[in-house]
């Protein structure tokens, strides 16, 4: 009776055979003019109610947990002209690195901050208060993007705090189209909205920057859990 079951079992697989969830595909790599990326920003009026920044659990164990090193630790490997000693538990000393928003050198990982490229409250004022928390995890450790996490000098860092294109720009003039192409790409990223204002002084700095290219790769729901956006 039983071997009779099992056949049974087996003709059944046989017409009626399980389903298979095809793989997800990688999100491919967009690519577009900045003033093209500009226009495709999705325009919301700002929330910031609720904002803490503990609600973005940020410098966790980093794309590598067995490294010993956080995510701020290996941006900092990862940014460095000429690579820092580390001893344990990742301390890092020494190295060279260069602060882009104000054209500085820096010799020492003491004299550097990691630069959320849309802060996380103006991430939270453009969508990420309806993030799980999960997803605003994987956000202010994302390192799947050159331009979502950057080392700088902490002057520049405390200088822009949590200021969108509108209040602020890098004191050095000669970034200002790549700031604004890396500021619109990391929102396409995580499908965050503009306001008006910031919408405005983006097409004023687009107009300035007829050459420049927005990169990006979207940010999709595979990523809602804490690492899984790496793949610097």
């Amino acid at each position: 009776m039983k071997q009779f079951a099992l056949r049974l079992l087996a003709a059944a697989a046989l017409v009626f055979p399980l389903s298979v969830t095809p793989a997800r595909s990688a999100p491919a790599e967009q690519t577009a003019p900045l003033s093209a990326a500009i226009a495709s920003l999705r325009t919301a009026v700002e929330v910031r109610a609720g904002y803490e920044r503990a609600r973005f659990r940020h410098w966790n164990a980093g794309e590598h947990p067995r490294d010993g090193c956080s995510t701020r630790n290996e941006v900092l490997l990862h940014e460095a002209v000429e690579p820092p000693s580390v001893s344990a538990g990742c301390r890092l000393s020494q190295g060279q690195w260069h602060s882009y928003y104000d054209d500085v050198r820096v010799t020492s990982p003491a004299g550097l901050d990691i630069d959320h490229m849309v802060p996380l409250a103006e991430a939270w004022d453009s969508g990420a208060f309806d993030w799980t928390p999960a997803r605003r995890e994987a956000y202010a450790n994302d390192q799947g993007a050159e331009a979502s996490l950057v080392a700088v000098t902490a002057r520049s860092n405390r200088s822009k705090a949590d200021q969108d294109v509108a209040q602020w720009l890098p004191p050095s003039e000669a970034v200002h189209c790549r700031y604004a192409a890396e500021w619109t790409g990391t929102k396409l990223r995580w499908q965050l909205t503009a306001d008006a204002a910031e919408l405005q002084a983006l097409r004023r700095l687009a107009a300035a920057c007829s050459t420049t290219l927005v990169t990006y790769v979207p940010a999709t729901s595979v990523m809602n859990e804490p690492g899984t956006v790496g793949g610097r």
